[in-house]
């Protein structure tokens, strides 16, 4: 729990007794005094409030990425395990896509040399 959450749940209390002390008495400064106290209190809680939420979804990002990690092992088996499946499954498919790549490969690789603008004489 956040320290701002403890102070605005306190303040909200301070506000709403100073409020109801400044109703009782028919004092309406001391009555306004409590209300705005009880307000800046809420506000104060909820500010808190949206802290500990986002520690929390910083602290499970974290979480999840640390067991990502841990795993990535089995991730990475599983994978070519799925991908051994699939070419032993469709053989020909697997050689045309490898082919395919092989080639577009190629052509990127042989491409000619750019050649330099020319240059312009005066």
């Amino acid at each position: 729990m956040d320290k701002d959450r403890i102070a605005g749940a306190t303040k909200d209390f301070a506000g709403k007794a100073e409020g109801a002390v400044g109703e009782m008495t028919g004092d309406a400064q001391t009555e306004a005094s409590g209300r705005a106290r009880e307000a800046a209190g809420t506000v104060q809680n909820l500010y808190g409030q949206a802290k500990d939420a986002a520690r929390e979804a910083a602290d499970t990002a974290a979480n999840y990425a640390k067991d990502a990690y841990e795993n990535r092992g089995e991730t990475i088996r599983s994978g070519q395990q799925a991908l051994t499946k699939t070419v032993q499954e469709n053989p020909i498919g697997a050689l045309l896509i490898a082919g395919g790549i092989g080639l577009a490969l190629g052509l990127l690789l042989t491409r000619p040399p750019r050649r330099p603008p020319p240059r312009w004489r005066y």
